[in-house]
């Protein structure tokens, strides 16, 4: 078994999802997703400290291009303009393993209550990100986290269209801003 091979990290990550599907969750262990990605089980805990931490691989990165897009927003950018420079930011971020591995972690997540309770944390999270950039950039905080919530419902929406594309020429950045735009639509005619 190879112990220092590159892309580690993202050879874990499919593994973990690919037996998540394939066996559940529960009866996944580390030293199987560790075997199939081809590292020793000492290289999976360098990488994350528990199998479920394998679900948010990345947030921290999503969150912080958000926060960066939302902060470089025009200062005369109103809320839902903010949030469409995070979303196109962080959508531009991610590329072909990101929509390979879509499908599948949807369906490992749907095959486990832990994975579902996983992945509502990282929507807390990213929409937590997006309010407290708001928030810096004066956005009173209503309207702060109303902003936020529609920008986490955008990129979910946005990536599931992604996901079903039969090719993908544009990424994923076009299909969240559409999502947004109809997300902003929709909730003008609340009124």
């Amino acid at each position: 078994m190879a112990r220092w091979q590159p892309g580690a990290r993202d050879r874990l990550v499919l593994a973990a999802v690919d037996l998540f599907a394939d066996q559940g969750y529960d009866s996944t262990t580390v030293a199987q997703i560790a075997e199939k990605a081809g590292v020793t089980k000492s290289t999976f805990f360098r990488h994350f400290p528990d199998k479920r931490e394998l679900l948010v691989a990345g947030q921290e990165t999503l969150c912080r291009l958000l926060i960066e897009g939302i902060a470089e927003a025009p200062e005369d950018a109103g809320p839902l303009d903010a949030i469409a420079a995070g979303l196109e930011r962080a959508a531009n971020a991610m590329g072909p393993m990101n929509r390979e591995l879509g499908p599948r972690l949807k369906a490992a997540i749907a095959a486990s209550t832990e994975l579902q309770e996983r992945d509502a944390l990282k929507s807390v999270g990213l929409a937590k990100a997006m309010t407290d950039a708001l928030l810096a950039r004066g956005v009173p905080d209503p309207l702060a986290h109303l902003a936020a919530e529609l920008g986490v419902l955008a990129f979910k929406r946005g990536y599931a269209t992604w996901m079903e594309l039969d090719h993908d020429e544009d990424g994923l950045a076009p299909q969240v801003l559409a999502a947004l735009a109809e997300l902003r639509a929709a909730s003008a005619s609340l009124g």
